[in-house]
């Protein structure tokens, strides 16, 4: 599951942000994604592997058991990273970011 916005108060969820893209496609699709017509600006991405299926990051004691990944590949410590580590900037063109996923368990 991938979810773009542009809006630091949505991320990493774009929960309740119509604007943002959001996208599912199956894991062994999942290499290259690409968002086309996005305007210029800031856009941070966050990614999940629902390994279920259940269409949430599933957690033990707030750690996440799948894996997840961001855009710009900031660093994780507790929580989400902010909007500003994780965004990157789309100015009338092409950006190709390449988004590792970690897995704790």
């Amino acid at each position: 599951m991938a979810c773009l916005t542009t809006h630091p108060d949505k991320f990493p969820n774009c929960q309740d942000d119509p604007q943002a893209r959001r996208m599912t496609v199956p894991t062994r699709q999942a290499a290259m994604l690409k968002f086309e017509g996005l305007a210029s600006g800031t856009y941070a991405l966050a990614l999940i592997h629902d390994e279920n299926g259940n269409g949430k990051l599933d957690t033990m004691m707030g750690i996440p058991k799948e894996g997840f990944g961001f855009s710009n590949n900031p660093a994780i410590r507790f929580g989400p990273p902010s909007f500003k580590s994780a965004g990157v900037a789309i100015a009338n063109g092409k950006v190709d970011e390449v988004v590792k996923v970690k897995y704790l368990f």
